[in-house]
């Protein structure tokens, strides 16, 4: 909230009359803006990542009852990777046997 105040109150530096009047108060004004826009963008990303590493964003499966078909994306998801594995240790299986007709049939399914 802090750095939102210092963003609004550079923006009205910006708008003060005095600024047109001398060059160098406006050079001044415009890096203090720049300044404190900076600053508010990194607080910004900070209190993301701290809301996001404390896991105050919560679990997807959270949000389940407001977003019921992300669950079941989420579901679905979860049993591909499952496939996946599954399908995967059967093929590294395979290439670990003797190479004969029958263990390339199925190595090329």
């Amino acid at each position: 909230a802090m750095s939102k105040s210092a963003v609004k109150i550079s923006s009205d530096l910006l708008s003060n009359p005095l600024c047109e009047q001398e060059p160098s108060f406006l050079e001044m004004v415009t890096a203090f803006d720049t300044a404190m826009k900076r600053m508010d963008s990194f607080n910004q990303e900070k209190v993301d990542w701290l809301w996001l590493e404390r896991g105050s964003a919560g679990s997807i499966l959270e949000f389940s009852s407001v977003f019921p078909s992300l669950n079941m994306a989420v579901k679905r998801r979860e049993q591909t990777l499952q496939d996946y594995k599954r399908l995967q240790s059967k093929v590294e299986k395979y290439e670990e046997k003797e190479r004969t007709g029958p263990v390339l049939a199925k190595l090329h399914q």
